[in-house]
């Protein structure tokens, strides 16, 4: 069983490359994703089709319905932030990302497929300094309509989630934690994204959740789950954290307590901004 590190103060990469295949959420086109262990700070994709790396920023972050894209010039990846939530939140600081595909598979809707990935080849220290994360010298707030994420400084890197949803089924839920490698892989890694049946037809005519079924998303009728069990009583919230984990790893976790109320992926894309 892998040893996860004690918290995120340290440089860590892969012992060995491993790869993941599945279907993409909103384009339902087959995609692969290897990760491999790299010396360099930070992370770098490459496509199958191109070798040259490029490495990942926060500026490449675009704001797109339901999902996390990179606009890396010529190319645009979507969905990336369960991948890159599974990345920073075990702690890995120094990896390369090869695609093929232009969306990241979903896998079961959560991090735990890419997390299970990292612990099948485990965790080495890199050999270069991780980067640094961004220093808060002073409360922070971002808002958009009823939506707000505040961060404030701490001593550790808390996260703290609060949904509000009509339906039964979620309703209000909160949940805080002092995040590290093993608590994200414990609290947050394995909750799955969550939609609603109204919705679906909608969105699908959109163009959009194309990948989307049963085995990979929550599916909330009014006040009862189509597809239970879940994996947690609050199995939203902590898959609303996972997102605002992922929506942060490129611009690094802060010493600071964030606080989303009602986050999307626009909201926490405003928040690494001003970081």
């Amino acid at each position: 069983m892998i040893c996860w590190p004690e918290d995120y103060s340290g440089a860590w990469t892969l012992v060995d490359e491993v790869e993941r295949r599945g279907i993409g959420l909103h384009s339902g086109d087959q995609a692969v994703v290897r990760l491999t262990p790299s010396d360099k700070p930070g992370y770098h994709i490459r496509f199958t089709d191109d070798p040259d790396p490029i490495r990942l920023s926060p500026d490449q972050v675009r704001d797109s319905q339901l999902c996390t894209t990179l606009d890396l010039g010529s190319r645009r990846v979507s969905t990336v932030e369960h991948l890159l939530a599974a990345l920073a939140g075990c702690g890995v600081t120094h990896a390369d990302i090869v695609l093929g595909g232009s969306e990241v598979p979903l896998l079961d809707g959560s991090a735990q497929g890419w997390v299970d990935a990292i612990a099948e080849v485990g965790l080495q220290p890199a050999s270069t300094p991780r980067p640094c994360p961004p220093s808060l010298d002073e409360p922070l707030l971002r808002h958009r309509g009823s939506s707000v994420i505040t961060v404030t400084p701490a001593e550790t890197f808390r996260v703290v989630g609060i949904i509000d949803f009509p339906q039964p089924a979620i309703g209000r839920q909160m949940l805080a934690l002092d995040l590290s490698p093993q608590v994200f892989v414990e609290e947050i890694a394995p909750a799955r994204t969550f939609g609603f049946r109204e919705q679906v037809e909608q969105l699908r005519a959109a163009g959009l959740i194309q990948g989307g079924a049963l085995d990979n998303a929550l599916v909330c009728d009014g006040d009862h789950w189509v597809n239970p069990p879940l994996r947690f009583p609050d199995e939203p919230v902590r898959h609303k954290l996972l997102d605002l984990i992922g929506d942060l790893a490129l611009v690094g976790f802060p010493k600071a307590q964030v606080l989303v109320y009602r986050g999307s992926h626009g909201l926490h894309t405003d928040l690494a901004a001003a970081l």
